[in-house]
């Protein structure tokens, strides 16, 4: 018997599937194969959430740093795919921005005066494409800001990250990614290098080069790059269509604002922006119903852990007031939890507040329906609304 026979409903999965509305076969997985062999991932699916913490917490048995890690083929050895002492080597000069009272202190006000900024721009229209009007701008003005990046407009930025997301979801779903993402990581190493060369005293690139070599600096100036881009353009669209969705989890967020951090963690909850996670096994082991060998492909289902119903009651309804919310695993756990986690919800935080104020009546667009999409990164692919304008 295959091992593919041992395991049907993971023989029945598709990519495609998993890709466009993933949350009815991700549960059949949980219940009847929570541990489940899918033929065209060509490895594991773990999709109950005790199963995906123990994967995501041990990082000697589940590592990272194996030559098919998907980042790792566009933009080289980082923090993102590497363990151990070389794992720690490489995320340390990042850290200290990151912690909450730093960034609070240091971005607060950055992201206040960018959402004020791409709101008035919008106002007078009455309705606009939120994701790329948006999202993605305030996303790229932060990281851009956070790295302290010189010489990079909005619209580089973004086209350097939409080449490499596109590279690293080709190579994740089995395919040969196109030369895009190289070039756009090419671009990206050269902007951190002429950065570091005028040696602003502000730029947390220019800090890290005097601990790393300066390949390694761009490596993961790329991972933080596109992953704080992603994270938060994922979050900002996700939640506002959760929201809008939902009128009356909406009409208590609009009654009382302090429900807007239940609300971006319940969000990040149904729909992570990075749905899966990927490790590989480094011996033969026992985990859950399945027999992993040495080197097999382990992806954790981050979107599958987070509906388990042994730990969410009514894991599929949207509730800003669910008391154990924050005991997603958007942000992933252990060594490779999120660096920028606290930094990714002060900016939703503040943009959602922000829309909801100051654009009357936000709405979705009944004519322009919109829905999460992504295998590996999910959101909408545009989120179109509209506000009653005073124009």
């Amino acid at each position: 018997m295959s091992v593919a026979d041992s395991f049907p409903l993971g023989a029945a999965t598709t990519l495609d599937e998993l890709a466009r509305d993933p949350h009815a076969r991700l549960a059949q997985l949980r219940a009847h194969e929570p541990v489940s062999w899918l033929p065209e991932l060509g490895g594991w699916l773990v999709t109950r959430r005790d199963l995906a913490l123990d994967v995501m917490r041990d990082a000697a048995t589940f590592t990272v740093d194996d030559p098919r890690f998907s980042t790792a083929q566009v933009v080289g050895p980082s923090m993102l795919s590497l363990d151990g002492e070389q794992h720690t080597r490489h995320r340390e000069p990042f850290n200290a921005p990151f912690r909450p009272r730093q960034v609070h202190d240091g971005f607060a006000s950055f992201i206040e005066q960018e959402t004020g900024r791409l709101i008035t721009a919008l106002e007078p229209a009455g309705a606009a494409e939120l994701r790329r009007a948006f999202a993605g701008p305030l996303a790229v003005a932060v990281v851009t800001e956070a790295l302290g990046l010189a010489g990079a407009g909005t619209d580089t930025v973004l086209s350097w990250y939409d080449s490499i997301v596109r590279s690293v979801s080709d190579i994740t779903a089995g395919h040969e990614a196109g030369p895009d993402g190289a070039a756009a990581y090419a671009e990206l190493r050269a902007a951190v290098e002429n950065t570091i060369a005028d040696g602003g005293s502000s730029s947390l690139l220019v800090s890290a080069a005097g601990r790393l070599a300066l390949p390694e600096v761009a490596s993961n100036a790329a991972v933080l790059m596109f992953g704080g881009i992603e994270t938060t353009e994922a979050m900002i669209t996700n939640a506002l269509l959760h929201l809008l969705g939902h009128s009356d989890q909406l009409d208590l967020v609009l009654a009382d604002f302090e429900l807007l951090d239940g609300a971006i963690e319940e969000s990040l909850r149904l729909e992570p922006g990075a749905a899966v996670v990927d490790r590989y096994a480094v011996c033969d082991m026992a985990l859950g119903p399945a027999t992993i060998r040495r080197g097999d492909l382990v992806t954790v289902s981050l979107a599958g852990a987070n509906r388990d119903p042994a730990v969410f009651s009514d894991p599929d309804r949207f509730d800003v007031r669910r008391e154990n919310a924050r005991l997603q695993l958007a942000f992933a756990h252990g060594p490779h939890h999120c660096i920028a986690a606290h930094l990714a919800r002060l900016e939703t935080r503040i943009a959602l507040q922000r829309l909801l104020e100051r654009l009357p009546a936000l709405r979705l667009d009944p004519d322009r329906p919109a829905a999460p999409y992504g295998l590996v990164f999910r959101k909408p692919p545009s989120l179109h609304v509209q506000w009653d304008s005073s124009r």
